[in-house]
């Protein structure tokens, strides 16, 4: 098994974990990373970074968590098999990967301890983290589950989610849509939509939503313009905040779309015509834990495409 040769490795037991980095050793290279448990949804989300990896010219590094703490006594046996179904696991997928991208450089490596813990060192050591997400039988959305949810809260670098089995997409399927708030900064998130854009050759449509305020009251339904001007205005502010980047990707097919409703649906909605989806996420230091946000925890849910979550600063 090859491990990746930016971490030192270490004896444990009289197997060889990879060293979990301290502040000053980490150093995030040019990589992506994704997280393998041997699940249907965790092999999609390898088979997706690997082709992720090759658009970007970078990587590709296959990480295995074996939960730690776990039991206080390991039976030695028991020890043995975790460790070769490990091994397995990870020798298997990296010999996909190579066989179906001759050209992709791909890495290894165990580790332990805390799964979400160890996954948002990951992410924050990479490019980009990519992981699987639970599939619910045939209904329409997923569960995302208590470690995803964490580590996409908690990581200061992009974090992509994949369905193992997603529904068949419309026939116009296609491009990144993007979700923008005009009111909170998000140059993070354009700079990542542009560069997946470029990269894949595929249409950008950037999405806000906006709604008449409450003090409006009845005039509104009175005067539809005064809707109209709303939805103007928003469409206006979009097209001001693209206007830099579009210079900068000249190539960019890039349209604006400002809708009237909750930007959590008109996303989901959105995403039924997308190869991937892009929302941003405020990074807030809560004493419960990290926070998602509403608009991305619901796209997570219910998106058939995958889902990119990009932290805002």
């Amino acid at each position: 098994m090859r491990t990746c040769p930016a971490l030192t490795a270490r004896r444990c037991a009289g197997r060889a974990w990879c060293h979990r980095r301290t502040a000053e050793e980490a150093v995030m290279a040019a990589q992506v990373t994704v997280g393998l448990d041997g699940s249907e949804e965790s092999l999609a989300a390898a088979r997706w970074a690997a082709g992720e990896a090759v658009l970007r010219g970078v990587p590709l590094r296959l990480v295995h968590v074996e939960e730690w703490p776990n039991t206080p006594e390991i039976p030695a046996l028991h020890a043995r098999t975790v460790y070769e179904r490990a091994e397995a696991l990870l020798d298997d997928e990296a010999d996909r990967a190579r066989k179906e991208h001759p050209d992709l450089e791909v890495t290894t490596e165990r580790t332990r301890g805390r799964a979400a813990d160890e996954l948002v060192a990951a992410a924050d050591e990479a490019d980009l983290l990519v992981l699987g997400s639970r599939g619910l039988g045939g209904v329409l959305g997923f569960v995302v589950g208590s470690v995803s949810l964490s580590v996409v809260g908690a990581a200061r670098r992009p974090v992509v989610l994949v369905r193992a089995r997603r529904p068949a997409p419309a026939a116009s399927a296609h491009g990144i849509v993007v979700g923008v708030d005009l009111h909170h900064p998000c140059e993070p998130l354009l700079a990542f939509a542009f560069e997946e854009a470029a990269g894949r050759r595929v249409p950008l449509r950037f999405l806000s939503t906006w709604t008449v305020p409450a003090s409006y009251g009845y005039a509104a339904v009175v005067d539809p313009g005064i809707g109209e001007e709303l939805g103007a205005g928003v469409r206006v502010g979009l097209d001001e905040l693209l206007s830099p980047w579009r210079s900068r990707y000249p190539g960019a097919d890039v349209t604006v779309k400002a809708v009237v409703g909750s930007a959590a649906y008109q996303m989901t909605e959105a995403s039924r015509e997308a190869e991937l989806v892009v929302v941003g996420r405020r990074v807030r230091r809560l004493p419960v834990g990290p926070h998602v946000g509403h608009v991305a925890h619901a796209v997570l849910h219910h998106s058939p495409a995958p889902v990119a979550v990009v932290p805002l600063g």
